[in-house]
């Protein structure tokens, strides 16, 4: 069983930028692919980043890309999404979501084995 937190959410101007950070606990978790993901009102639950257990690959949805990046610290079992240049498109609730299979860079939400509760980022315009 793995257990994950997402803090860092809020309120941003465009233009500006929040740290995401993914607290992760259990069994192995170190092992475990992560990703985020986001779900704006009305739509569905899309992929936004994914690292892989050694913090070595990343891959990202290209609407964020040159803007977010994704990062974990495996002494910690934190996973973190930087977050840049922040869009009014990118206003949704993020999830942070474990992956016990193998690296293959973008994230299906179907196919995560656990998903924390979400933070709720807000960009003004």
């Amino acid at each position: 069983q793995v257990h994950l937190v997402e803090t860092g959410g809020g309120l941003v101007q465009a233009g500006g930028s929040l740290k995401l950070s993914c607290a992760a606990s259990g069994r192995q978790v170190s092992h475990y692919v992560m990703g985020w993901f986001r779900q704006a009102p009305g739509k569905e639950r899309e992929f936004v980043a994914s690292v892989d257990n050694g913090g070595v690959n990343t891959h990202y949805v290209d609407a964020v890309k040159g803007r977010f990046m994704v990062s974990r610290v495996t002494a910690t079992s934190t996973v973190y999404l930087q977050m840049n240049n922040l869009k009014a498109d990118d206003t949704a609730v993020y999830y942070c979501a474990a992956d016990r299979s193998y690296w293959r860079g973008p994230l299906n939400p179907r196919g995560m084995d656990y998903w924390g509760r979400g933070t709720l980022v807000t960009v003004s315009s």
